[in-house]
């Protein structure tokens, strides 16, 4: 392993608690990655407050600044490049990241669900109306579509009786934000290959 920390660059489009777990690990240098940026849609959110506070850069692209939906894949694709990182995350982004960023940089995204049930916007409350007794997370290597990508790791979380969407919500979130800190410190660290949709992380031996 390089004894360089992997770049990464986080896009975020509200509070910013996985972007703060990502600051948190990375303090340490043992775990291979830091944060050189922070990337959001949207002016005044906690997510861009923590990057202040981490003494960490960041931007904004707003989608209604710039006259097509193209032309703000092209300008978001062109900020994230003057950073030059090794992955970028979105940790809470809501928007779908075009072809200039996809294939420019690999891209990690996360989803309240275990993929490929209960995709969009709604994962957590279409699975508390499907019935299912366990759901979880799931992070994903980000492509064109809507939580379509690569499956890079899963983690179950049981469904209890009595649970609302907020209450099972909100106990995927603290799973969500491990499994994210610790699925980037493992690529960071170990690298990744893909083949075909399985994604294995660490380095090819031989």
């Amino acid at each position: 392993m390089s004894s360089q920390a992997a770049r990464l660059v986080v896009l975020v489009s509200g509070s910013g608690t996985n972007l703060q777990a990502l600051l948190d690990a990375s303090a340490d240098e043992a775990y291979g990655a830091r944060v050189v940026a922070v990337g959001a849609d949207r002016h005044d959110i906690e997510g861009l407050a923590r990057a202040e506070r981490a003494g960490v850069p960041s931007f904004v692209e707003k989608l209604p600044d710039h006259e097509s939906r193209d032309a703000w894949d092209r300008a978001i694709a062109a900020r994230i490049a003057e950073y030059r990182p090794d992955l970028v995350v979105c940790a809470g982004f809501m928007k779908i990241l075009g072809q200039p960023t996809l294939a420019a940089f690999p891209v990690l995204n996360t989803h309240p669900a275990l993929l490929p049930s209960f995709p969009g916007a709604h994962g957590v409350r279409d699975a508390l109306a499907y019935g299912v007794r366990i759901t979880g997370c799931t992070v994903i290597l980000a492509d064109a579509g809507v939580d379509s990508g690569p499956i890079v790791a899963q983690e179950a979380v049981p469904v209890l009786d009595g649970d609302d969407e907020e209450t099972l919500h909100e106990r995927i979130k603290t799973v969500e934000r491990n499994l994210l800190v610790e699925t980037v410190g493992r690529m960071a660290r170990e690298g990744w290959t893909v083949t075909g949709r399985t994604v294995c992380l660490g380095r090819p031996s031989g």
